[in-house]
């Protein structure tokens, strides 16, 4: 039985698939560890996993993510990245570095997974190969590989065809590397130096280029592609995400209204995720306000809080819950309005329905991109839409077929994925590639 380490940062959207990709190791017959914050702990346990607490300095809550980092709110786009992952991922990079070699040095640790803003993995990459575990880097964002045939991770520039667009994406690369992201690429060579004695020898958005594969939880088709991309990438789709189904699991928990949405209306789903949601005058509250008018079934998910906090009083075709269960309301939802989170947006894609985005925060704004470059949606570009621009961008969806056939075929291409059953046999190719390096039979 090998052994696996998943580590994560304690935030909701990127623990959760991780779970999931757990569960699926553990059924495969791997020990599964799980290192993350200490509110996944129930999460991590029920699913059979064993699990690890970050030290204090390195957890936090995502939920108050913006109350404890003054400064941050407000901020989009690649100031917003720069942020992040200066002020929130690199300052525990350190604390958890040390973790994971004390984790290492206690036992057994074959392989570990990790998502690209767990940094304090990448001191463990300067290592000679046969001194470390595998490390693979689990894809929850869209892939921030460079390459000469996109533009740097963070700006939210789709691809441009021929020798200009190359021209611009190696301009914008320096300046991404140089200006933009300077201060970030000096604090993480530092951690590095500091730890492991030689400075960060890639830019630090590209660093999963050092392991030893990178697991993609998408499919190529809602990836940007790359003539350079490296054999180490493999696509896997999307895992099945217990989480987003949280929620009534029987017909009888239901809401009351639930057989409205197999009338002839066309049903729109408004959603922030389940972090996002305390201010609902980013995306709810002007979904609601454009499309009032409308004949259309408005579904709110509040993704927590009570549906007596969303603006009152509701209009007459609006419908809201705290959580419903995604696998069976997807099927029914003719659009989804969404601030662009990786696993939602799959989860649509997953079922063929077409999206109106609105994201400009975090990784929303390379996801955001992603949605308009495949033509699975209309990408508004904006962290606060107003609501003339959701309608608008609404009724464009829902009149213009190819939002919907481009759904339906990102969605064939996710069914035909592996998934987390993916996951599990890239690990195994690892352990094998070990085996065969150790002469081990």
């Amino acid at each position: 039985m090998s052994s696996v380490l998943i580590c994560s940062t304690p935030a909701h959207g990127h623990v959760t698939p991780l779970v999931a990709v757990a569960a699926e190791l553990i059924q495969q017959g791997h020990r599964v560890r799980f290192l993350t914050g200490s509110r996944f702990r129930e999460r991590v346990e029920g699913v059979g996993a064993e699990f690890l607490p970050l030290p204090t300095e390195a957890d936090f809550d995502d939920r108050t993510v913006d109350a404890d980092h003054p400064g941050r709110a407000g901020l989009t786009g690649a100031a917003a990245m720069r942020f992040d992952v200066r002020e929130i991922f690199l300052r525990p990079a350190a604390s958890q570095h040390r973790t994971l070699t004390d984790i290492i040095a206690a036992g057994q640790v074959d392989v570990i997974l990790v998502e690209p803003l767990f940094l304090g993995v990448i001191p463990l990459l300067l290592q000679p190969r046969a001194s470390r575990p595998a490390i693979a880097t689990m894809g929850i964002l869209p892939l921030s590989l460079a390459s000469r045939d996109t533009a740097p991770f963070g700006l939210g520039l789709p691809p441009r065809h021929g020798w200009s667009g190359r021209l611009r994406n190696a301009a914008l690369a320096l300046l991404a590397e140089r200006v933009i992201f300077a201060s970030t690429q000096r604090l993480a060579s530092r951690m590095v130096q500091q730890i492991a004695g030689q400075p960060l020898p890639v830019f630090v958005m590209n660093w999963p280029a050092m392991a030893d594969a990178i697991i993609q939880l998408s499919v190529p088709g809602f990836e940007y592609p790359r003539s350079d991309l490296p054999p180490s990438v493999h696509f896997v789709g999307p895992v099945s995400e217990t989480a987003a189904a949280t929620g009534p699991r029987s017909a009888a928990d239901l809401p009351s209204w639930w057989d409205e949405l197999h009338t002839d209306r066309p049903v729109v789903l408004v959603t922030q995720g389940t972090v996002a949601n305390s201010d609902y005058s980013g995306l709810i509250g002007p979904t609601i306000a454009g499309l009032a008018d409308q004949d259309a079934l408005v579904v709110v998910t509040t993704g927590g809080p009570d549906t007596d906090t969303l603006p009152q009083p509701l209009p007459a075709n609006v419908r809201a819950a705290r959580f419903l269960p995604y696998d069976l309301l997807l099927p029914l939802v003719d659009v989804m309005v969404t601030n662009g989170g990786y696993g939602g947006v799959h989860f649509a894609l997953r079922h063929g329905v077409p999206l109106v985005v609105a994201g400009a925060t975090e990784d929303k704004v390379e996801v955001s991109a992603r949605i308009g470059w495949s033509g699975v949606g209309v990408n508004l570009a904006t962290a606060r839409p107003s609501p003339a621009q959701i309608a608008a961008a609404v009724d464009r969806v829902l009149t213009e077929p190819r939002f919907a056939a481009a759904s339906a075929r990102l969605g064939q291409e996710i069914g035909q994925a592996p998934g987390a059953r993916g996951v599990s046999r890239v690990i195994d190719d690892l352990l094998s590639a070990r085996a065969d390096r150790h002469g081990v039979s």
